[in-house]
């Protein structure tokens, strides 16, 4: 499976969003017995996220220790813990124009390591395994420790391959967030099925 590299980051925070729709986000595992084992999903719902432009964003503000990695090298992991609970998996995207930016993952189609990942979780049903920013990085578990990654690395831990060309995709406003809600900057993969 082909893997992006920094061109396909390197554009809008959005076309990004929108363009992650379909690639595979991948996770190699030690299962604790010292055996690695490949756990992985169709990313099917993103969120962007920008800098001066984005009151929602976590660059608004300008750069901090936590949000560090937005302002730096496109096509990286942006791993953060939030509500005391839940990491939550990004990827940074942003144009030469703009000084940062991030693509939240939102939710995946598991295809991989699924009955790991179900145990990991303590998850009966596979739809409920990994849709939502905590539930996927608890099942594929990613955590700060994946902050600054390449993605872009196959022999990373955590990276990004080809998968699948969505058949419809659409945009709705972003989920979960008190400003800028206005903005339809949410896609997601739509299954007519």
């Amino acid at each position: 499976m082909g893997l992006s590299g920094p061109a396909f980051y390197s554009k809008s925070t959005k076309e990004v969003a929108r363009d992650l729709l379909g690639k595979k986000l991948v996770r190699i595992f030690d299962d604790g017995s010292g055996k690695l084992i490949r756990l992985s999903g169709i990313i099917s719902e993103t969120e962007a996220y920008g800098s001066k432009d984005d009151p929602a964003s976590h660059a608004f503000n300008g750069m901090t220790n936590r949000n560090s990695v937005m302002f730096g090298d496109v096509g990286k992991a942006y791993v953060y813990f939030i509500y005391g609970v839940h990491h939550c998996m990004n990827v940074t995207a942003h144009s030469p124009a703009h000084d940062a930016g991030a693509v939240l993952i939102r939710s995946l189609i598991p295809t991989e390591g699924i009955s790991s990942m179900m145990y990991r979780c303590n998850v009966q049903n596979k739809l409920n395994l990994t849709n939502g920013p905590g539930k996927l990085s608890r099942a594929l578990n990613i955590n700060r420790s994946h902050n600054g990654l390449s993605l872009s690395d196959r022999k990373s831990l955590l990276h990004i391959e080809d998968g699948i060309k969505p058949d419809k995709i659409v945009s709705t406003t972003r989920i979960g967030i008190s400003r800028a809600r206005e903005k339809h900057w949410r896609y997601l993969i739509v299954d007519d099925r």
